[in-house]
């Protein structure tokens, strides 16, 4: 079953790669096409072998979900071998396999044989299903292939720790599972292994560096909040200026005018305790006023541009 298995999937794999090459289909398409043809295919077969009866058909649906406690230790020793060959041709062709898979035609024209590698990569990803289909069957199997990646790519930004971090994660994920499918009654390894691996792409996706969703959050309102700073500064400077008194005080209600909305006051009360403004009395009035300090008039210019007004004691 596994070799047939083997076969099948090399077989789906060389077609996909054809139909991105003679068609105008891109990768994803041509792999949903093959994914869902094949699979369909799969379970016609699968029903037929079963109708028929007999010891032959017993236990295949389990290469459908995946069977974790079936494993016996040959086929551990089959999968760290196969494991360890993939590894090696990994990194004896690290090099040709980057530049193939980021751009063909260059790698093409540099001589580099490019179907040759692109079936080698084929061959290499069909025995990766073919490994993990006692443990985690061929539907889960394709979640298990991508949600590695998938987590390491929010981490990483160059192609090789991806690829370190990526079987990191897979691994972890499959420990994980096979211990909590271990010590939990009624648990399948499968499942609980691709939903340890999701959930790492869940957390990588909120809380990665630079390219996480909070982090982003955080980083558009730190953004959003150094633009109402400089707006506020700008202002104030602008006020100033046009009084010709570098410490002309603005109230409230000037500076809502001057920016056309509400004076934002959690960034006032910021500006303040950086010291770039200070409240000031300015009798009669009994509004909150704000000036520049001179930390402020040089945050300001280099906003605005525009150097701080010159001090007029008249106006005050």
């Amino acid at each position: 079953i596994l070799v047939g298995a083997f076969i099948t999937g090399a077989l789906a794999a060389l077609i996909m790669m054809l139909i991105v090459r003679r068609t105008t289909l891109k990768t994803d398409a041509a792999l949903g096409i093959v994914l869902s043809v094949f699979f369909a295919v799969g379970v016609v077969l699968l029903s037929w072998v079963q109708d028929q009866g007999g010891a032959a058909s017993a236990g295949l649906a389990s290469f459908l979900f995946g069977q974790a406690a079936a494993i016996l230790r040959s086929d551990l020793w089959i999968m760290g071998g196969v494991g360890l060959v993939a590894l090696a041709l990994v990194l004896a062709l690290w090099k040709e396999f980057k530049l193939v898979s980021f751009d063909a035609d260059f790698a093409r024209a540099q001589g580099f044989p490019v179907t040759l590698l692109e079936a080698t990569l084929t061959v290499m990803v069909a025995l990766a299903i073919v490994v993990g289909l006692q443990l985690v069957g061929v539907v889960l199997m394709v979640a298990l292939l991508i949600a590695p990646a998938a987590a390491a790519r929010q981490w990483a930004t160059t192609l090789g720790p991806m690829v370190a971090l990526s079987a990191a994660i897979g691994a972890a994920s499959g420990a994980s599972g096979a211990l909590v499918s271990a010590t939990t009654r009624g648990l399948a390894t499968g499942p609980v292994v691709v939903l340890i691996a999701t959930a790492a792409v869940v957390i990588s996706l909120l809380i990665a560096p630079q390219r996480g969703l909070l982090w982003q959050a955080l980083a558009a309102r730190r953004a959003r909040a150094r633009i109402s700073d400089g707006r506020v500064l700008t202002t104030l400077q602008g006020l100033a200026a046009a009084h010709h008194d570098a410490s002309y005080p603005a109230e409230r209600g000037m500076l809502e005018t001057a920016l056309g909305a509400r004076a934002p006051t959690a960034r006032i009360a910021a500006l303040e305790r950086r010291g770039l403004i200070h409240p000031v009395t300015h009798p009669p009035e009994t509004t909150p006023h704000w000036e520049l300090t001179e930390a402020g008039h040089a945050e300001a210019a280099s906003l605005s541009g525009k150097p701080a007004p010159a001090q007029d004691e008249g106006t005050r």
